[in-house]
């Protein structure tokens, strides 16, 4: 058989757990191999070790054939390796050209040679596809086309074997289509491709084998043409994955949320958000569907208090709170679920526990007179992590970093579910998540609902607007396009309306 990469029998442990557990994966010459398995199955582990950014503490490794040791990503570099990590490695004001020679400049006698590098740059962003402008700064540009400069990175050093973290966790629908697309003109051209991910829609569409791992443990490799979704997932998550939102009927109570025309400058300091109003009742999930950079996070952050409201107001259970500082906002009973559980969601560097009472460390029973009671909050991180199933290595007294990202984003559904919060609002709460914790999140999400608590749901994958909501809102361009009644849409229509196409067909 003829493996272009052969990792065989790796062993990698960090303290406390044994991350790769006599894991063996062959990719063949000219194919797509997905490596699936749940957050902190070990995936990222391995590929790191082919990166040469670990080092195995037993197996081997061999690329076309021969036994190799990868010390450092620039021998996996000159093996013809390359790797599009999940949080891209670029200089913000650098240019395109600037970014991807960085570390191997060609020169004209002492001076960077610019312009041939820009010149190849071009050549290959024809050959494959990928549409790259070589002078545009990566902060101009969108997180798509970020991730073609990491693509071009490794086109750019004659890479034969392309790793990919999660490329999807990022891009919008439209954008992984036409990732799907370079990925098709790569293999096209003799390049293999290693995808690590856990959506299972994408491995259908583009793998031709998928090596499943969980909990660090090889499961198993099947042929994907001939393996179902449902199985794959039952291999990963080790029992039956339900895919469908296990809802009732909605029975929708008084309203918690209005928004009266409100209206938000965005970072640019032009409007992100005209005119806009909704309201979302006790007992009910509305989701709010749009593409990314419509206005949504200009409207969650002017609910949850952090950013200023030019115009219009917003009401919590017929209270004025549109002048509400943060903290007025979640003792008023808000509570948030935020986009990015690095940026606000989390502080990494505290400990698991210190993180579950960041928004409650300031009241009893967690602190008195000014000084904290740490067995209270030791307890009560405890419960809570047995209660959402929060898995760290040290338990409560882990770092929150040290976390895998489901766990993290556990925590984060537990800390806000744990508010008993009168209005949650949930913003992407699955984000890069596998399909057992997608699961578990969602059910806990519809419980608030079953609790009368209202819930307004932000998020960019449509299937999980379709399956979780009561009534579907769409937003587009800032502007609130139409609210409709879940059971009476569907997806297309749905993604018409994200376009701006009013229902009915007018813009």
């Amino acid at each position: 058989m003829d493996y272009v990469v052969e990792m065989l029998n790796i062993r990698k442990e960090f303290p406390g757990i044994v991350a790769n557990d006599d894991i063996t994966v062959q990719l063949k010459r000219g194919e797509v191999l997905a490596l699936l398995g749940e957050n902190g199955a070990g995936k990222s582990t391995l590929m790191s070790i082919l990166f040469g950014l670990y080092q195995s503490d037993g197996g081997t490794i061999k690329v076309r054939g021969e036994e190799v040791k990868i010390s450092d990503p620039n021998i996996a570099n000159d093996l013809g390796i390359g790797m599009v990590h999940q949080h891209f490695k670029l200089v913000e004001n650098f240019t395109i050209t600037e970014n991807i020679i960085l570390g191997m400049e060609p020169r004209k006698g002492l001076v960077v040679d610019i312009q041939s590098a820009s010149r190849r740059i071009r050549e290959l962003s024809e050959k494959y596809g990928l549409n790259v402008d070589p002078f545009a700064k990566i902060e101009d540009v969108s997180v798509g086309m970020q991730q073609r400069v990491e693509i071009m990175k490794m086109l750019y050093r004659d890479a034969e074997v392309l790793i990919f973290d999660e490329p999807t966790s990022v891009l919008t629908p439209q954008e992984i289509q036409e990732l799907m697309k370079i990925m098709r003109n790569l293999i096209h051209e003799g390049k293999s491709i290693i995808l690590i991910t856990h959506k299972l829609k994408e491995i259908k569409a583009i793998a031709d084998r998928c090596t499943v791992i969980r909990r660090g443990k090889l499961i198993g490799t099947v042929d994907v043409a001939s393996t179902s979704e449902a199985k794959m997932a039952e291999m990963m998550v080790g029992r039956e994955v339900s895919f469908s939102v296990d809802k009732g009927p909605a029975r929708p109570g008084e309203v918690i949320l209005r928004i009266e025309d409100l209206t938000v400058l965005n970072n640019r300091k032009v409007k992100g958000l005209k005119g806009f109003s909704l309201e979302v009742h006790a007992g009910e999930i509305v989701g709010l569907a749009g593409v990314e950079g419509n206005g949504q996070v200009e409207l969650v952050e002017a609910l949850t208090g952090l950013r200023k409201i030019e115009s219009g107001k917003v009401f919590l259970k017929n209270k004025n709170i549109t002048e509400y500082s943060v903290l007025d906002r979640i003792q008023s009973g808000i509570a948030s679920i935020p986009e990015d559980r690095h940026k606000h969601g989390l502080i990494l560097d505290f400990t698991v526990e210190d993180n579950l009472v960041l928004k409650s460390f300031h009241q009893e029973p967690y602190s008195k007179n000014g000084l904290l009671n740490r067995e209270v909050i030791h307890q009560h991180a405890e419960k809570l992590m047995e209660d959402f199933d929060v898995r760290a290595g040290e338990g409560s007294a882990s770092l929150a970093r040290s976390l895998s990202g489901g766990n993290q984003q556990k925590a984060i559904v537990g800390r806000e579910i744990d508010l008993n919060p009168e209005l949650l609002i949930a913003v992407q709460p699955t984000r890069g998540l596998d399909v057992g914790a997608i699961e578990y999140i969602h059910k806990r999400i519809v419980e608030q609902r079953d609790r009368g608590k209202a819930v307004l749901l932000i998020s960019l994958e449509l299937d999980e607007i379709l399956d979780l909501s009561d009534r579907i809102a769409v937003i587009n361009n800032g502007e609130l396009i139409d609210t409709v009644d879940a059971t009476q849409t569907n997806e297309n229509e749905v993604g018409l309306m994200m376009a701006g196409i009013k229902r009915g067909g007018h813009r």
